[in-house]
């Protein structure tokens, strides 16, 4: 088990250098490794003093995570055991940083007795991200080494800080420009030597006493607006406190308890399942890790509108040279202006510098000829959705591109299957889907036709790294993943009003479940017209089907939404917060009564469990269809580009945790009720009859 420790004297200095690639994590093997090392050095009398560094580029990445939950091998120490052993150690141990110290990789770093980092380090205890707490002693002795306040921000934050400022903090006692472990020899030897007591981080207490107990209420009600739900932020912030009040025997002991229990909370493994979910994402079965990917050193959107100029940002925040087009010079001179007005207010809230807008806007350029996109690697089109159009213009982009040229939609519904058949490089053509805004939201559903090459898929899924978006491989299906889940659920939350229920309940119901916003505000954002015309479009996809009236009703009206100052919610004094309207709620009423509707009560739980049981039952159709790899990368989707709660994992990880029998026993009712938007998934019901989780299937 001890491989992944290499160990050697030098002298008599023991050091011990953890070879665990890639993030060296904390392993049951790397924690045995260390422990049997550290004990020997102790036992032997030749050694007088212990380094302890990182092979590669990392020092400690954290805990191997992937061992959460596995009973531990009877002869591997628990970490906090191991790191307050070492700080008791009579001996003299350095930790030398040389590269990342995350989560137990810092804590072990501070039951060390000095610490000393290569310039390029970054330390933190991240673990808050992961739904729990530092379970090391980190709540502990980091603000005994930094102070109250910013181990609050470093802990409850979960952000890591750099060498220069954990200098500055006081988490580590220097920074080394030259040889990190000759340095950290040359300290051991010093230390050693000295004939002083090794010094204790948990002996620290000057900055942990006389605190004002003000501090940790004033951070709870900082925290709590962004932590709806949420425990493991308020755990950060009793277990630090902590630390004021108990001794460091005592305080490690609460620690403990809070980590353990926090481990099993459905928040923590939610969490855990969305730290694996992001990074499963890149992997495509079918295509290999050495699939060459195309470079692209130049790119073209068109379209210079909301979404085209949102795009446009992201490649020159990555340093690529971006042309927009568009069909008029004044349409597409206001278009750069709103790019150039996006950046302007991010300079004014001090997200970037002066300068860094000055050199984006550099690689930005403007042209209403296509042919001047004779150059570019990539064009994404961002036009209207209207399929005739988009057939149109790629046709003309295979004309005008290089032959090897990626053509790509940002189609949100549209089959580009259909639009790659008026190119000759059906291989090049794919989709390439952002989230409005697309200079902020993270979310990339990038889609594959059936023509799209392995190249083709292995560019685009680069591109989203590059451009730093989290994307995620789909397939050509009617509104892909994400918005194929969300039009079911936000048909069945109109059906619910016609029923009985108000928007504004629904949409408390959802937003206290942990969404940004729930479907009608969500509507008023996006705008009631072109949610109007989505129906439209489902009339003729399903034809018999159920539809909701109410939305035309609303429609015909005139109130589209906060474009319009009104849609389902009022909005005044260009507020975008809406209120709840009488207007709305007597056309609402009325509706219900020519539907032949008895309006009825509808409880927090029906609604929840009926708007999230239908997306989930879709979200099962995704899967047998074969739109999703994974059921995670339905989560990853919903989780980036609709605001799903972390701390839920996603909508089928959340159906994971709720059981799929009782889903499906749900989701039953609910066909009975509203016919074929529901349709029972089969997957869903094989599962759930086989006693199984989406986690466990596989797309064959």
């Amino acid at each position: 088990m001890t491989d992944v420790i290499k160990f050697e004297n030098q002298g008599a200095i023991g050091i011990i250098t953890i070879n665990n690639p890639p993030a060296n994590a904390l392993s049951f093997a790397v924690v045995k490794g260390i422990s049997d090392n550290f004990n020997a050095c102790m036992a032997d009398d030749n050694c007088k003093s212990v380094v302890i560094t990182g092979a590669g580029r990392m020092f400690v990445a954290g805990a191997d995570i992937s061992e959460f939950g596995l009973p531990r091998p009877d002869d591997v120490p628990e970490l906090d055991a191991l790191i307050r052993e070492m700080e008791l150690a009579p001996k003299p141990i350095v930790a030398a940083l040389n590269g990342l110290a995350l989560g137990g990789g810092m804590e072990l770093a501070m039951g060390c007795h000095y610490r000393i980092a290569a310039p390029t380090v970054s330390v933190g205890q991240p673990e808050v991200h992961l739904g729990f707490i530092p379970g090391g002693g980190g709540t502990q002795r980091l603000p005994r080494l930094v102070g109250i306040e910013k181990a609050l921000v470093m802990i409850v934050g979960g952000n890591p800080i750099d060498a220069a400022t954990a200098l500055e903090y006081g988490a580590i006692d220097e920074v080394v420009e030259g040889d990190l472990v000759a340095r950290a020899i040359e300290l051991a030897e010093q230390k050693a030597d000295s004939g002083e007591a090794p010094l204790q981080t948990g002996a620290k207490n000057d900055k942990i006493s006389n605190v004002d107990p003000q501090i940790f209420e004033d951070w709870r009600k900082k925290v709590a607006p962004k932590s709806r739900n949420m425990r493991s932020p308020f755990e950060c912030i009793n277990t630090v406190e902590a630390s004021t009040k108990l001794d460091i025997v005592e305080g490690l002991a609460f620690e403990r308890e809070t980590f353990e229990r926090l481990m099993m909370t459905a928040e923590a493994k939610s969490m855990r399942h969305m730290f694996f979910a992001e990074r499963d994402v890149a992997k495509i079965p079918d295509v290999p890790k050495d699939t060459l990917v195309q470079e692209i050193k130049k790119a073209a959107i068109i379209g210079s509108g909301t979404m085209g100029g949102g795009i446009a940002m992201n490649f020159a925040n990555a340093g690529i040279p971006v042309v927009v087009v568009d069909i008029a010079q004044d349409v597409l001179d206001a278009g750069l202006e709103k790019v150039k007005a996006n950046y302007a207010g991010s300079v004014s809230r001090g997200r970037i510098t002066q300068e860094k807008m000055d050199q984006c806007m550099s690689l930005i350029s403007g042209t209403t000829d296509y042919a001047d996109l004779a150059d570019v690697d990539i064009v994404i089109e961002a036009v209207f959705e209207e399929i005739e159009l988009k057939k149109k213009i790629f046709a003309e982009l295979d004309k005008v591109c290089k032959p090897d040229a990626i053509l790509a939609s940002n189609t949100s519904t549209l089959d580009i299957n259909e639009i790659a058949t008026s190119t000759n490089r059906p291989d090049k053509v794919c989709g390439t889907h952002f989230f409005s805004p697309a200079n902020i939201m993270k979310l990339m559903e990038n889609v594959r036709t059936k023509d799209s090459s392995k190249e083709t898929i292995a560019t685009i899924m680069g591109l989203a790294k590059t451009i730093r978006k989290i994307g995620v491989l789909v397939g050509v299906g009617d509104g892909f993943v994400g918005n194929r889940m969300l039009h079911p659920a936000a048909r069945i939350a109109e059906f619910m009003v016609e029923e009985g229920a108000l928007p504004w309940q629904i949409d408390k119901v959802i937003y206290d479940f942990g969404f940004p916003m729930g479907p009608f505000a969500m509507n008023d954002l996006a705008g009631v017209d072109v949610r109007y015309l989505v129906r439209q479009q489902q009339k003729k996809l399903y034809g018999d089907r159920r539809q909701s009236v109410i939305l035309d009703r609303l429609y015909e009206t005139g109130r589209y939404g906060q474009k319009t100052k009104a849609g389902w919610y009022k909005y005044e004094d260009g507020s975008r917060k809406g209120e709840p309207d009488s207007f709305t709620e007597e056309l609402i009423i009325k509706t219900s009564a020519e539907l032949g509707f008895e309006r009825r009560d509808f409880s927090d739980e029906e609604i929840l469990e009926t708007y999230l049981y239908s997306m989930i039952n879709t979200g099962a159709m995704v899967l047998e269809e074969g739109l999703a790899i994974r059921a995670a990368d339905i989560d990853v989707v919903w989780h980036y580009g609709y605001g799903f709660p972390r701390y839920w994992g996603g909508p089928m990880f959340y159906a994971d945790l709720i059981g799929l029998s009782k889903i499906y026993e749900k989701v039953c009712e609910l066909h009975e009720r509203y016919g074929d938007w529901v349709m029972p998934s089969a997957l869903l019901k094989s599962l759930a009859e086989e006693g199984k989780g989406f986690g466990d299937y596989t797309l064959s």
